[in-house]
């Protein structure tokens, strides 16, 4: 049992550990992440762990390999099952547990999955996961006599998710699960929640049968859509495969997108949290940015990976954090965790005592016109390389740059933003701007940062209004 272990090069990452199942992670990959990652809570003197899976065909031996690892240490697990990740973060704060593990593979294809981790009440990132690849090469582990057991945790989240529910009149909402990890609670959120609830979807299935369980990508919201205009409902909400990213559409059926929805939540934070830091990541609107100062807020432009947001927020006090992505993360009554299915209680709510429509809270917002985020294939060796190379050209022009994540060039137009993705071989690019010339002109100074560094240009969908 003491035998060193390797991960696959691409394994472990910045905010997680995630790889395709029986190639890059097996069962021997969890196993070892329980040893080294629970010899680390050991260390710092924690006893229990709470460990729960989502809904893919690989999570429960995923999940009873990183028990064994864990027990193996001398912790206590607690095993909550299958759930979303937002309801792990729930337990493990509830129950007061040194740290907890969630099996998933989020949004990504059916065939991958992956780890994600919180020590204490803090996200696990960075070279806090390098350490654990660190751990298994040596096989620097503890022994001990743990246990395990499993435990409920489903009621006592529902009631939860349930308590901060602030609506004065019902609304009729769709609700679509994706065939994702949060389906049960859905199904017991509604059943107590006021107005009446079309749910699509709310089966668990890894394979995912309906549409890909990512909500940041329109083509995946067409059956929400129709569930809207077909029932008459005044919202439509969706998830991620693993619960803790949220997307929305409104009545008539347009998308309202992640840092919309920040600007909504924002408004209405900051009347019980004057003064206060609301956080975005790179990728947002400028708009977002105004909002959030028109509101009294101080906002705070940040990197974007949802560990480094929720560290972000720890440190600066913030109230409320979101991206582009769909994660948001609610400290005003909440815990400072991304948890879609709250952010969707805390929609509804907010819509319902506005007395008003999603549509219209959309509408106040300033119309802006932008690409969609556009990815594009790159050498991993390679991706840092040209984002140093762009920032160096462009600061050395004089331009007006941000370089917290990536380089976000602003010019009178509006700004175009250039990164490396912590989690793929792909280079990310977006742009915006208050009209669609000035959208094309930032596309060009875009594309040709990218020729001077001997890429090809990347093809951008579209301009439109966002």
């Amino acid at each position: 049992m003491s035998e060193a272990h390797t991960f696959h090069p691409t394994v472990l990452r910045e905010y997680d550990i995630r790889g395709i199942v029986g190639k890059t992670l097996t069962p021997a990959d969890a196993r070892a992440v329980g040893r080294s990652f629970g010899t680390v809570v050991v260390r710092k003197g924690g006893k229990t762990v709470c460990v729960g899976y989502d809904g893919r065909l690989s999570s429960p031996d995923l999940e009873e390999a990183l028990v064994e690892g864990l027990v193996s240490t001398g912790l206590h697990v607690l095993r909550i099952g299958l759930g979303p990740t937002p309801m792990l973060y729930f337990a493990t704060r509830d129950r007061e547990a040194a740290a907890g593990i969630m099996i998933t593979g989020s949004h990504n294809p059916p065939d991958y999955n992956g780890i994600k981790m919180m020590l204490g009440k803090g996200p696990v990132y960075g070279q806090q996961i390098l350490e654990l690849g660190t751990m298994a090469g040596k096989a620097d582990w503890e022994q001990g006599q743990g246990s395990s057991e499993k435990i409920d945790v489903q009621d006592e989240y529902v009631a939860r998710l349930l308590k901060d529910y602030d609506g004065t009149r019902d609304l009729k909402i769709a609700w679509d699960a994706g065939n994702g990890a949060a389906g049960e609670i859905l199904r017991r959120l509604t059943a107590k929640l006021p107005g009446k609830h079309v749910l699509l979807f709310d089966d668990i299935d890894g394979n995912f049968p309906n549409h890909h369980p990512d909500p940041t990508v329109e083509a995946n919201l067409v059956d929400l859509k129709k569930a809207v205009a077909e029932h008459g409902c005044d919202i439509g909400i969706g998830f991620d495969g693993d619960g803790d990213r949220i997307g929305a559409i409104d009545h008539k059926g347009r998308v309202v997108w992640g840092d919309q929805l920040v600007a909504l939540y924002a408004a209405d934070v900051l009347k019980s949290h004057p003064g206060a830091t609301i956080i975005a990541d790179v990728k947002a609107s400028q708009a977002l940015f105004d909002e959030i100062a028109k509101h009294g807020g101080t906002p705070l432009m940040w990197k974007t990976g949802h560990s480094l947001l929720k560290a972000k927020m720890a440190e600066t006090g913030s109230p409320l954090a979101g991206e582009m992505s769909g994660h948001i993360f609610f400290a005003d009554k909440w815990y400072g965790f991304d948890d879609a299915l709250y952010c969707g209680v805390r929609l509804a709510g907010l819509v319902s005592k506005l007395d008003t429509t999603l549509a219209a809270l959309r509408d106040g917002l300033p119309d802006m016109v932008n690409t969609p985020e556009t990815r594009f294939q790159i050498d991993e060796e390679r991706k840092f390389a040209v984002v140093e190379e762009v920032k160096g050209r462009v600061k050395a022009s004089g331009a007006k740059v941000n370089d917290i994540d990536g380089v976000r060039v602003t010019t009178d137009d509006g700004w175009w933003l250039l990164r490396a993705s912590n989690t793929q071989d792909v280079l990310v690019a977006r742009a915006e701007s208050y009209s669609q010339d000035g959208l094309e002109r930032l596309k060009g100074a875009l594309i040709e940062q990218l020729v001077a560094s001997g890429l090809s240009a990347p093809s951008f969908e579209g301009g439109g209004s966002h």
